[in-house]
């Protein structure tokens, strides 16, 4: 019996022996998964704070987001359809105005014409500022602001006295508005959609035609009920819908404010605090704005990339032209005896062709064939648009402007459908802000002149169909101009490469500062893109 007690009470021991020590492996498991998952903490904080900006080709191992392509980003690009239908097509439908402006402030046609000029111009001229605000609140608080700023605008525009006064709230306010809201949800759009990024651009575009096509509706409807100013301050509650699809702009990767260890919050070493005292206050002041310059124009691609330097000159000199027939076409329709019910039909039917034709564009530019040939397809389609002006010359009736509208309506969504895919497969990603901020600038000094030169072409002629021969010979020498050195570039990057040499590579792009929000990664769309044009896009 004490023998099979002692046996019963090793075997037990043995048990709890076992037993303790299955919990001690379990113990210690725990503890290696615990310390292995503080490892990957600090690995994953040390890549969120040094890597977090870095370029898409580090792919996730630096913190990048893949491009959902779909999802939520659906509802992003039915906010950015409206945006668009709020900001870029405005402009357009002050022409139901002109008419009014001129008889309440004693104006002429150069003086009003400055109206849509300076809220077209600021619109794009904004870039730089909106890239800072980007930054620093993100694209879904900029739009809201965007909102806000452009509603008050237009609301403010309803209680001026004089054309000055029109300037500052029509076109400065509202125009900045319209900047916070259109550029950060063309750049957000970017992100949501890399492999669907040339559909998704095309059915972003339908929302300028959407606008071409509701506003005058609305614009005249208003006119024709409470005049212009109670019309202006209807638009102004309507712009402020740009602030609820600024709420449905989510980012893809909130930004991870974790501070830095408290060892790196204490007083500089006494070397540094001399070698700061030391330099002046104006040296550190032009040093950190030639920084901001760096980060927020990107000068960098103007200087090395020539693919971006030839499309910005190229648009540059295509809006001195693309624009103004938009905003004189109802002026030229209802000096002509034409009632102005139709002569806003026009810009209805013209939005109208825009809508129908831009999701199929978008489909069709979205295959395989036409990847890396964008820019001929863009630059075909913007030498119609430009000779489809010369229509105008022929006749003020109905049914000349009807075929006018269609013709320069159907080669207008092939150009609104690819001008941001064109310019999105020229530069990096992660430099598109900075370039298309660099590129609204340049395109704002033209755009600002375009309507008033119009203007002055009339009161010296007092004939409209000056102005559409004239945006005719602009618009089609841009397009030729793109077309001839895209080619030039292309053969001589073959020539390069066909010699062993690889093409010429811009400067590498400025580093982003940490905590931007947006990070791009390529899919296998964008490396065959890569390879297939060489250094130019490699990143």
């Amino acid at each position: 019996m004490t023998q099979r007690n002692g046996i019963r009470g090793t075997s037990e021991g043995c048990r709890h022996s076992e037993a303790s020590g299955d919990l001690e492996k379990v113990q210690e498991a725990n503890d290696g998964m615990e310390k292995v998952q503080e490892a990957n903490d600090c690995e994953s904080e040390e890549a969120g704070q040094g890597n977090e900006c870095r370029d898409a080709a580090a792919g996730p191992a630096a913190g990048a987001v893949a491009a959902p392509d779909g999802g939520w980003g659906w509802m992003v690009l039915a906010a950015t359809i409206i945006v668009l239908a709020l900001t870029l097509a405005f402009p357009s439908c002050v022409g139901i105005f002109y008419t009014d402006l001129q008889n309440e402030f004693h104006a002429s046609n150069s003086e009003t014409s400055w109206v849509p000029s300076i809220m077209t111009s600021v619109l794009h001229a904004g870039g730089p500022f909106c890239s800072v605000l980007v930054e620093k609140l993100g694209c879904r608080a900029t739009v809201m602001l965007g909102g806000v700023l452009s509603g008050l605008g237009m609301a403010a525009s309803s209680f001026t006295q004089s054309i000055t006064q029109l300037y500052i709230t029509a076109g400065v306010i509202t125009g900045l508005g319209f900047c916070f809201s259109f550029q950060p949800a063309v750049t957000i759009l970017g992100h949501y959609f890399v492999r669907r990024r040339a559909f998704a651009n095309a059915m972003s575009s339908t929302g300028t035609a959407l606008g071409l096509c509701f506003l005058p509706f609305l614009g005249d409807y208003l006119h024709t009920e409470l005049g212009w100013r109670g019309s202006f301050l209807v638009l102004g509650a309507v712009l402020l819908n740009c602030c609820v699809c600024g709420a449905v702009m989510r980012p893809l990767q909130p930004p991870k404010h974790r501070g830095q260890p408290l060892m790196n919050h204490g007083p500089p070493p006494p070397e540094e605090e001399t070698v700061r005292t030391e330099k002046g206050g104006m040296r550190r002041i032009w040093s950190s704005l030639g920084a901001s310059l760096c980060k927020h124009m990107a000068f960098d691609q103007l200087c090395y990339n020539a693919r971006y330097c030839v499309y910005s000159i190229g648009i540059t000199w295509m809006m001195l032209g693309f624009v103004v027939p938009l905003i004189y076409l109802v002026p030229y329709a209802t000096a002509n005896d034409m009632e102005q019910s139709r002569a806003a039909l026009l810009l209805s039917i013209l939005g109208m062709v825009n809508i129908v034709v831009r999701p199929p564009f978008g489909i069709l530019l979205s295959m395989s064939w036409f990847k890396g040939r964008h820019i001929y397809v863009f630059s075909a389609a913007l030498l119609v648009n430009g000779l489809s002006n010369s229509i105008c010359c022929i006749g003020p009736s109905f049914p000349v402007l009807l075929v006018y509208v269609v013709v320069y309506g159907l080669s207008m969504s092939v150009v609104g459908s690819l001008m941001f895919t064109v310019l999105m497969e020229i530069v990096e990603m992660s430099r598109f802000p900075s370039a298309l901020g660099l590129l609204a600038i340049m395109e704002s000094v033209t755009l600002l002149i375009g309507p008033p030169l119009a203007g002055v072409l009339i009161d010296k002629t007092g004939q409209y169909y000056h102005v559409f021969f004239a945006c005719s010979a602009v618009v089609a020498s841009s397009a030729v101009f793109l077309m001839v050195s895209f080619c030039w570039l292309d053969k001589r990057d073959s020539a390069l490469s066909q010699q062993g040499q690889p093409p010429a590579a811009p400067e590498p792009a400025v580093a982003l500062a940490p905590g931007c929000q947006y990070i791009s990664v390529p899919t296998e769309g964008d490396k065959d893109k890569a390879s297939s044009n060489g250094a130019e896009y490699s990143i």
